[in-house]
């Protein structure tokens, strides 16, 4: 009888590792996801790496309002708050007091957490249309006081080009290195969402997003879970809106952080992917992201209307969005992931029954 040889013990060993991690197909299907986004750089151009940029940050704002909204039932229509707050507070410091980057995104996480703090205990006490018209409030007023005291928020033009958080060598490098930050972060923000939400914490927030009474009864407080959500929520939006405004793609305007068209944006794409799932979230940010853009360059003359495509591609956009919530209304996602189960199920025989979550 021959000897294991030391390369038989490694593959032994690694094969008993992937055995007890017993990895479902859609956690290899997420894998090969992170893989293809890390080697994008190797066949995309300088401007694509740009639009990824842009989109992966559009994806961090949409998980920071699914973490709350789609968890809580607290729908907030106002989160660009907490992108401003992040944006501006890193930016300013920069621009006026000459802090690094990295100080003015810390103290920017700070503040919004607290802001997330001074948000949730008052929503507390109202709930339905009126929750809603409260979340409305914050940014307009935020978006008045810009335009009042323009000569420290720049107005409806925003702040000048603070530092870059990442700079290295010539513009193509600078956006390659940029890039790796953004999905490095997005990347961050995604795990720590996902984690919160399949932790017991997670299955209290949707205990509360079902009946918040039964959860008071068996003995847990609702405010305590939703302040803790609505304060996370925060934390990752205005860290995600620092980040941003220091990034090549970003910048602190009202334009880019705070306007209302953000977070109906924000809310389009939640839906789209499936709220209350946080991946769902995150692949409709990205379907929706990119099909705004491509939407927008299509060369195309329309028949009967004889104008251009790229005059109404944002009536054809929001009519097919209309016509997912109506048809589709639990998200493109979720849907997928029954239709995977049930094929996966037929192959190997297995029960298709599982979490919704994904």
């Amino acid at each position: 009888m021959s000897t294991p040889t030391e390369a038989d013990t490694d593959r032994t060993t690694v094969g008993a590792l992937l055995t007890n991690l017993s990895l479902s197909p859609r956690h290899y299907v997420a894998l090969l996801v992170v893989l293809g986004l890390a080697s994008a750089p190797l066949w995309l151009g300088t401007l694509t790496l740009l639009q990824m940029m842009s989109a992966f940050y559009f994806i961090m704002f949409v998980i920071s309002w699914d973490f709350v909204s789609g968890y809580t039932d607290q729908v907030s229509f106002g989160h660009t708050f907490f992108f401003a707050i992040g944006g501006y507070t890193s930016v300013i410091l920069n621009l006026e007091l000459g802090l690094p980057p990295l100080v003015g995104i810390v103290v920017a996480i700070v503040l919004t957490s607290i802001a997330g703090v001074l948000y949730a205990i008052p929503a507390l006490r109202i709930g339905g249309h009126y929750l809603a018209l409260f979340t409305l409030m914050p940014p307009l007023i935020l978006g008045q006081l810009f335009i009042m005291f323009s000569d420290i928020f720049g107005g409806t033009r925003g702040l000048p080009t603070p530092d870059p958080l990442l700079q290295v060598g010539d513009f193509a490098t600078t956006a390659l290195a940029n890039y790796f930050l953004a999905l490095g972060i997005l990347l961050l923000i995604f795990a720590i969402s996902f984690v919160i939400t399949r932790s017991d914490t997670g299955k209290i927030f949707k205990a509360i997003r079902e009946d918040k009474y039964v959860v008071s009864a068996s003995g847990l407080n609702p405010a305590k879970f939703k302040i803790f959500a609505m304060v996370v929520s925060a934390a990752l939006a205005g860290f995600a809106g620092a980040m941003f405004a220091h990034s090549p793609v970003g910048s602190a305007t009202p334009g880019q952080l705070l306007e209302l068209t953000i977070i109906i944006d924000i809310l389009l794409a939640s839906i789209l992917g499936g709220v209350g799932t946080i991946v769902g979230p995150a692949v409709g940010g990205f379907i929706f992201w990119w099909a705004r853009q491509l939407s927008d360059n299509i060369e195309w003359i329309v028949p009967g209307l004889d104008v251009p495509f790229t005059r109404i591609n944002l009536i054809v956009f929001y009519v097919l969005t209309l016509l997912i919530m109506l048809f589709i209304p639990r998200g493109i996602f979720p849907v997928l992931l029954d239709f995977g189960r049930s094929i996966w199920a037929r192959i190997t025989g297995e029960s298709s029954d599982s979490s919704l979550d994904g």
